[in-house]
């Protein structure tokens, strides 16, 4: 007699917060530090189950905050990317056209007599559907309710952003051809902008908001120590610095957090244990994405500032 496969465990699900300190360990034990003003936010939305609005630059850790929530709570996560032009057979549903077809051919060559009215309600049953994420996001899970991210919703145009405000009011869709289909418990709801464009005052209102900002220089370090924990320390220190100081220049693309694990993790790959100007130079594409920021940092300005830099910790050491 053979032994059963195994199948693969499936994430366990964990209740919501009940505190602002749970929800700090809670987004800790996945690997993000938030300021206590950003956890609050985020236990409020949790608690009173509504959408929070992430509004930031980009690569501050807005999508991330919907990854590690699902990740820790033992939720699935579905993803809604936005893009321009992105409209209900995206990102709802849409019916599967050719299913449709072949099943009517079929019942056609089976009963020649068959009634076309009947056949044409027939196709519009649930099997024909395709169930796009906001659709998903509705229907009941065992592990609980998802985690809905609605990603750079500022990419879309805002007849699909009007679109939303049926699903975010009443977390409910509604399908002529079958009716409304309604959550039993709303779905975990993170919405993200870049803020290349307003999003309307009416999705907002339906929404906690949150600005995410570039964090200070303490928090930029203990995300190192987690996201990059093979970097020596001094290295780790410099880089804080020095990106800590590109953000108050007059760049077209300022580094955001991603930037910062991304070129302290390079660094570390070059093996380096500090920075040095010729290291700078070869590796800004790691750190900036505009070649005119390049451009304005190269050379001697990238010297000046691991100067400061320099010059700065090492005070800070003495005292």
């Amino acid at each position: 007699m053979t032994a059963a496969a195994t199948l693969p465990a499936k994430p366990r699900a964990h209740a919501v917060p009940v505190s602002v300190d749970e929800t700090v360990e809670l987004l800790k034990s996945g690997a993000y530090v938030a300021d206590r003003s950003l956890a609050t936010a985020l236990y409020l939305a949790l608690s009173l189950k509504r959408p929070l609005f992430l509004e930031g630059e980009a690569g501050v850790g807005k999508t991330e905050i919907a990854k590690v929530l699902a990740a820790t709570l033992g939720r699935r996560l579905i993803r809604l990317q936005c893009y321009e032009g992105l409209d209900v057979a995206s990102a709802v549903y849409e019916w599967n056209y050719a299913r449709q077809m072949i099943e009517i051919r079929l019942a056609e060559a089976a009963d020649k007599s068959a009634d076309r009215t009947k056949l044409g309600a027939d196709v519009f049953a649930e099997r024909f559907l395709i169930e796009r994420p906001l659709l998903q996001a509705l229907k009941p899970d065992p592990a609980g309710a998802p985690v809905l991210l609605i990603d750079e919703l500022d990419r879309t145009d805002e007849p699909f952003e009007a679109y939303l405000l049926e699903i975010l009011s009443d977390w409910q869709i509604t399908i002529p051809e079958i009716g409304t289909v309604a959550a039993a418990e709303p779905p975990i709801v993170i919405v993200t902008s870049n803020r290349t464009r307003e999003i309307h005052d009416a999705l907002k209102r339906r929404c906690f908001y949150y600005w995410v900002d570039y964090p200070d220089a303490k928090r930029e370090l203990e995300i190192l120590r987690l996201k990059a924990p093979g970097a020596d320390a001094r290295l780790s220190q410099q880089v804080v610095s020095f990106v800590q100081k590109l953000r108050g220049m007059d760049l077209f693309k300022l580094p955001g957090v991603a930037e910062t694990i991304d070129w302290t993790q390079a660094l570390v790959q070059l093996d380096r244990l500090s920075l040095d100007p010729e290291t700078i130079n070869n590796t800004l594409g790691v750190l900036l994405k505009y070649q005119d920021d390049i451009a304005k940092l190269q050379g001697s300005e990238a010297n000046r500032l691991l100067d400061q830099v320099k010059a700065e910790i090492a005070q800070l050491q003495a005292i």
